[in-house]
């Protein structure tokens, strides 16, 4: 019986540490999603105040600093062929997704932008027909039609409200492309988190996008005031940690399991917006919103099933 009763036992806290195994990588990428709205905002600012091109450019740049020397602490881990070619390619995405995405954030709020980029997924369907040749189902068809009509109602409700500008235009649809890349992005995300560790992936791609960025220095570049750089500093720690913590969840969970957490984004960019610049989240922004993220639940839903079947 005692053999039993310590069998018993032993299980339980075998599966109660399987359990906790489980959550982690969740956990990580939601505090990787919190941490990533807290650099948007901070951003924003900087890229107000300096430039897009400018705050992007020394973000990336300090944040190559501040990873070096933990790079440099953990035996200096080199990139593989493999991983060196997809850090490259994930770099070039990231630096036109980056630019287009902050030149539209700083044109309209915060939530509402986060809310149009959600629809991410959704255009990742269509890119696997196009790229992949893979048949496009009844049910992605409803779920980009639900995304579409989610970002119609915010665009509708801007223009309803007589607020819709040139710039808001040009906002919206910079963070439309912005999302395109963004759903190559995820891909490139996953496949990178299986190649390399977290710190070598925030080296990295900080040092590959700021290389990017760089190239454009000699008609660009400006020093900014010290409140720019401030938040440009921050927004380099913020980038930093959120890089190490969406690497490690998503090294360690399948990303259609992890795509929905990205959605948490809304709520904290509807938080900070308010903190920073007093932004007011419309009711047609939280409509729009909840219309692209049941979209791209159906969406995750049927591929889901259609996987297991």
């Amino acid at each position: 019986m005692n053999c039993l009763r310590n069998t018993s036992g032993r299980a339980r806290r075998v599966a109660a540490m399987t359990s906790r195994r489980n959550i982690l990588p969740f956990l990580s990428v939601a505090i990787g999603i919190a941490t990533f709205s807290a650099m948007d905002a901070v951003m924003k600012g900087a890229s107000i105040e300096a430039g897009v091109y400018n705050a992007l450019l020394l973000r990336n740049l300090i944040g190559a600093c501040l990873v070096f020397p933990v790079w440099l602490v953990l035996g200096r881990p080199m990139p593989s062929p493999e991983g060196f070619r997809v850090h490259m390619q994930r770099s070039a995405v990231v630096a036109v997704m980056a630019t287009l995405f902050f030149f539209g954030l700083v044109r309209i709020p915060i939530a509402e932008a986060i809310a149009i980029s959600f629809i991410a997924p959704l255009i990742a369907l269509y890119l696997a027909a196009l790229l992949l040749k893979e048949t496009i189902r009844p049910s992605a068809i409803i779920a980009s039609l639900l995304g579409i009509a989610g970002v119609l109602i915010i665009g509708a409700a801007r223009f309803g409200s007589g607020d819709f500008s040139e710039d808001a235009m040009y906002g919206m649809a910079a963070i439309l492309v912005s999302a395109v890349l963004y759903a190559f992005n995820l891909i490139l995300q996953r496949k990178l988190a299986l190649l390399a560790n977290p710190v070598e992936v925030a080296l990295f791609q900080n040092l590959f996008v700021g290389l990017i960025f760089l190239t454009l220095a000699p008609w660009l570049a400006q020093w900014p005031s010290h409140a720019a750089l401030r938040d440009i500093f921050a927004g380099a720690v913020f980038a930093t940690i959120a890089l190490g913590f969406l690497s490690w969840g998503y090294a360690r969970e399948e990303a259609q399991a992890l795509v929905p957490i990205e959605y948490t984004g809304f709520l904290w960019a509807a938080l900070f917006g308010w903190l920073w610049f007093g932004e007011h989240v419309s009711s047609a922004t939280i409509l729009g919103a909840i219309l692209i993220v049941i979209g791209c639940w159906i969406a995750a839903r049927k591929q889901t099933e259609q996987t297991v079947l």
